[in-house]
């Protein structure tokens, strides 16, 4: 049954207001740092002199995060969320000074590597606080504000990172981070330092693997995740290569990848069984659509259009209003929208916002048309994303809450990789013919992959469901039953 919004979870609501705002804070802070160093980087190559090393910056911290995410997920699994935030947000916190302070563009990487590491681990504690601390019927609106921390840092990340670089130095685009994030950390550990593990173990979902060792299957899937993190990063510099090596760099990579992938997430995800397995497995196609679409619509509008870096960015601007503005509206509906229907409809209208971009590109249609067909794409990603996060958690287990939270984080960054990976050949591919042929390609396979995602997301809801939440909304020891 649907989850109630009861004066005690009101209640709850006002006694976690500033635990609220402080993860919102922390949210807000790593996607800034995500956004701000697209900014930055060129100054900083330039500086130090690492125009070869380039693509292995970008590309490291998202290899190294999923190394955090699952290894986080597992430990709190185990011992409860305070350990493994204070690791994540000292992980985090060294790399950010590492990087600040790097002398040569490759230990700059090494600090990249290392602040993605943390900055993984944090997303996903902060899934398993949710779910330790907020009774389900609040989750929608908790994840409301994550995402507006998570779009906001799109408006105002590179302005910031392009002031602090010209008037400053962009060392402290680092370095000033890594200064606010110890006392924001801070309150929610105060918060969650008692809160221990699940006192009531429940049983395993139907189909999973028994667990008989918990420490030996916690190191299995950590050296999954390592190999899925090196899948990452040869994506990630693939597009550095030339003719052949990119293409035997990202067929190998998207081959470990998902090979990797497979033993990270619920089984059955690879086919998008009913219940858990299929929430992964669209939030991994959602991901690859909008992300795969999204860095080539300033690439067509400066190539094709003639205008500036600064007007296309405009472009990213709208959707991300569009996508805070419906993660507002979903959080505020809670469950008076059903999560599955929110899921459903959002998918579609991302799949209906990207093809809308892509006819627009193959057309070249103006511009007005483009910015309109991406925020549209951008309000479906608002309605969907939050609402996967929320049914993760209510399918999951006590214990297996933090496990299943890196497995849609893990599911979210290796499709986007692919995505980027594969749509990179296909740009390289179709260059040849000119014009507008390479983008409207790429935006025609990132259509098919957000179709996926629409077709998948009927599967969202499993048939049998066990053990359904409490009156109140609180989270239960149970987990959903898969077909």
């Amino acid at each position: 049954m649907p989850a109630v919004v009861t004066d005690d979870a009101r209640a709850t609501w006002a006694r976690l207001r500033t635990t609220t705002w402080a993860m919102c804070a922390l949210v807000f802070l790593a996607a800034f740092e995500s956004l701000a160093v697209t900014t930055v980087m060129p100054t900083v190559s330039l500086e130090l002199d690492g125009a070869a090393l380039y693509a292995v910056a970008f590309a490291a911290p998202l290899a190294s995060g999923v190394v955090g995410m699952v290894a986080a997920g597992a430990w709190a699994d185990r011992v409860g969320p305070a350990r493994p935030l204070l690791a994540a947000a000292l992980a985090f916190v060294a790399g950010l000074l590492v990087a600040g302070t790097a002398p040569t563009m490759a230990v700059l990487a090494g600090g990249r590597l290392l602040q993605g590491l943390g900055g993984g681990a944090l997303t996903v504690v902060s899934y398993v606080v949710v779910a330790r601390l907020y009774p389900g019927a609040l989750h929608p609106r908790v994840f409301a504000g994550f995402s507006a921390a998570w779009v906001i840092p799109s408006l105002v990340g590179p302005p910031v990172a392009g002031f602090v670089t010209e008037r400053a130095d962009w060392r402290w685009v680092f370095l000033g981070v890594a200064v606010l994030v110890p006392p924001i950390a801070a309150v929610v550990l105060a918060r969650v330092r008692s809160v221990g593990p699940p006192e009531h173990p429940a049983p395993p979902e139907p189909g999973a693997e028994p667990v008989d060792d918990a420490s030996t299957t916690s190191a299995r899937r950590i050296g999954w995740a390592a190999l899925a993190a090196l899948a990452v990063l040869v994506l990630g510099v693939s597009g550095e290569l030339s003719g052949a090596g990119t293409v035997a760099a990202s067929l190998g990579g998207v081959a470990v990848a998902l090979a990797a992938l497979s033993r990270l997430v619920p089984p059955g995800t690879l086919r998008a069984a009913r219940g858990l397995p299929a929430i992964v497995a669209d939030r991994g196609l959602l991901a690859g659509a909008f992300f795969g679409a999204e860095v080539y619509l300033p690439y067509l509008l400066t190539r094709r259009y003639d205008v500036s870096p600064t007007f296309a960015g405009v472009t990213l601007t709208a959707a991300a209003l569009t996508w805070a503005g419906a993660a507002w509206v979903q959080g505020r509906l809670g469950e008076r929208l059903p999560h599955a229907r929110a899921i459903r409809v959002g998918t579609v209208v991302v799949t209906l916002g990207i093809a809308g971009t892509g006819v627009g590109a193959a057309t070249h249609a103006p511009i007005p048309v483009l910015v309109a067909a991406w925020a549209v794409a951008g309000f479906g990603m608002g309605l969907t994303y939050a609402r996967q996060t929320v049914l993760v958690l209510r399918y999951s287990s006590g214990r297996a809450a933090g496990t299943n939270s890196s497995a849609l984080s893990v599911s979210d960054s290796i499709g986007a990789s692919l995505s980027l990976a594969v749509t990179g050949v296909l740009f390289a591919a179709f260059s040849a013919r000119g014009g507008d042929a390479p983008y409207a390609a790429c935006f025609a396979l990132t259509s098919v992959l957000a179709a996926g995602a629409a077709l998948v997301a009927v599967r969202v809801t499993p048939r049998v469901v066990s053990a359904p939440q409490d009156a109140a909304g609180s989270p239960t020891a149970s987990s959903v039953a898969r077909t």
